[in-house]
């Protein structure tokens, strides 16, 4: 491969590394609108790997998969007022078809509560009917932003959305651990990726929810990055749609709901957090290749070797391996190429080997090469496979954990996010005007209140001084 053609900036330099990455791997390609992406293979197998995943899980509980229109009449958009006025500055608005005027603006899906909820108003009758627990895997539509960064904000993007309907408060607030568990889950065992859970502010709450949680991760550059989350929506949505059931005393109450969802931002985050100079680096449970088997041969002995590579990848073919048999490429330009596609194992194959019986195996996360028995390759690569994942998720995590900076003072808050950046965990007092002051002050906004460390560090607010209540993590944000 020549040199223009692999990545031309470290990895340090990463507003210049990221995109360069994506594209330059085939990994994904700019389409003629701003913010809307092409996935190519590697890219969409990625999703699917999450998708079946996710899915899965969901099912085992007892999500079920529906799915609602693209379109939704301005009128439902505005049944819910908070959920209205946060989203009417990012939809697209369909006004026209053909040649007529259409009677109401439709709103391309920005997302679905407004047009799922306006039918659970005609489903949900009796608590017979409860809980409701529905899921769509779709494309949603956000217009508002300026600067497009693929998969971390994009103008259209996949996720799913998760839209139960529970007939107690307990029962819906009862949902909320499962789900996280599921989506956290799934950060870690397919894309090796780790996380922070915990609770939003009310001022960064989803718009018409009475609590949000989310998962929160951090970049190379030092800020923080906000992954699956959950919403706690009470009665908000039922009243404003009139979802409401006849209880077991024969009583009429309102539902109460939940709304949750996973998006492809999260391949955003897996690539910026494994990859290297040298390219992409992915995990082997995502990798639309896992294994890629290279013949290196000489005229006179490229029957005997190829016929051999093709006996090694039959003999995997319970992995997804390619043999890469093209002609009028070097082996080292084939190194090369996989290597920024990221392919987590390459065999290569030459006549010494196959009159040793071995295989030479070089590893894509530590660039390590070891030769093993070609009768041992099965069992070999297997747990090859599994050791890529785990180093990548100790690396991840490694990362993650330095990444938290435990401060008591508001001077050094401020220190150590510009030396250090990252997360600044500090005591907090719950004070919606501190946290818009250090957010003005600063650029950091609380990510979340993470649940596993809420033992105070302080008694005073980082900010004001005044009695703290919760243990929060600030961050510059995308």
């Amino acid at each position: 491969m020549a040199a223009e053609e692999g990545v031309t900036v470290k990895k340090s330099n990463f507003s210049e590394w990221y995109p360069q990455v994506l594209i330059k791997s085939g990994f994904i390609d700019y389409t003629d609108v701003s913010g809307a992406l092409a996935f190519r293979p590697s890219a969409y197998a990625t999703w699917q790997a999450i998708v079946e995943f996710v899915d899965k899980k969901f099912r085992e509980v007892g999500i079920e998969n529906v799915y609602f229109p693209v379109f939704i009449p301005e009128k439902f958009l505005k049944m819910e007022s908070d959920h209205f006025s946060g989203f009417v500055p990012e939809v697209a608005w369909v006004t026209e078809a053909g040649d007529s005027k259409l009677g109401e603006r439709l709103a391309v899906r920005p997302t679905s509560e407004t047009i799922m909820y306006a039918s659970y108003s005609k489903w949900v009758r009796s608590w017979r009917d409860l809980p409701m627990r529905y899921n769509q895997w779709n494309n949603v539509v956000r217009w508002e932003f300026k600067h497009p960064t693929p998969f971390i904000r994009n103008r259209e993007f996949l996720w799913n959305e998760g839209h139960t309907v529970f007939a107690t408060e307990k029962e819906a607030l009862g949902e909320r651990d499962q789900v996280l568990s599921i989506y956290m889950k799934a950060l870690k065992d397919c894309l090796a990726l780790p996380g922070i859970l915990g609770k939003k502010t009310d001022k960064e709450k989803f718009a018409g929810a009475i609590a949000s949680y989310s998962i929160e991760m951090m970049m190379p550059d030092g800020w923080a990055i906000q992954g699956p989350d959950f919403h706690f929506d009470g009665q908000n949505f039922a009243k404003a749609f009139d979802i409401k059931f006849l209880d077991r005393e024969g009583k009429t109450d309102y539902a109460w709901q939940n709304t949750f969802a996973i998006s492809t931002r999260v391949i955003g985050i897996m690539i910026a957090t494994h990859g290297d100079d040298k390219g992409l680096v992915l995990p082997p449970k995502v990798a639309n290749i896992q294994i890629v088997v290279v013949p290196i041969y000489k005229k006179e002995n490229q029957e005997k070797v190829i016929s051999q590579a093709r006996n090694i990848s039959k003999l995997l073919s319970e992995y997804r391996v390619r043999l890469d048999d093209r002609e009028g490429y070097s082996p080292g330009h084939k190194f090369n190429e996989w290597e920024l596609r990221g392919v987590p194992i390459r065999i290569e194959l030459g006549e010494r080997d196959i009159d040793a019986k071995k295989i030479t195996v070089v590893r894509r996360d530590t660039g390590e090469k070891t030769e093993c028995p070609e009768t041992d390759v099965k069992l070999f690569v297997d747990k090859l496979l599994k050791d890529i994942h785990d180093n990548l998720y100790r690396n991840a995590e490694k990362f993650l954990n330095e990444s938290v900076h435990r401060v008591l003072t508001y001077e050094e808050f401020k220190i150590t996010l510009e030396k250090k950046k990252g997360f600044m965990h500090a005591p907090w007092c719950g004070n919606g005007s501190c946290e818009d002051k250090i957010k003005e002050e600063t650029g950091a906004k609380i990510t979340n209140m993470p649940f596993d460390d809420q033992k105070l560090t302080s008694n005073k607010c980082i900010y004001c001084g005044k009695e703290a209540k919760y243990m929060a993590n600030f961050a510059r944000s995308y």
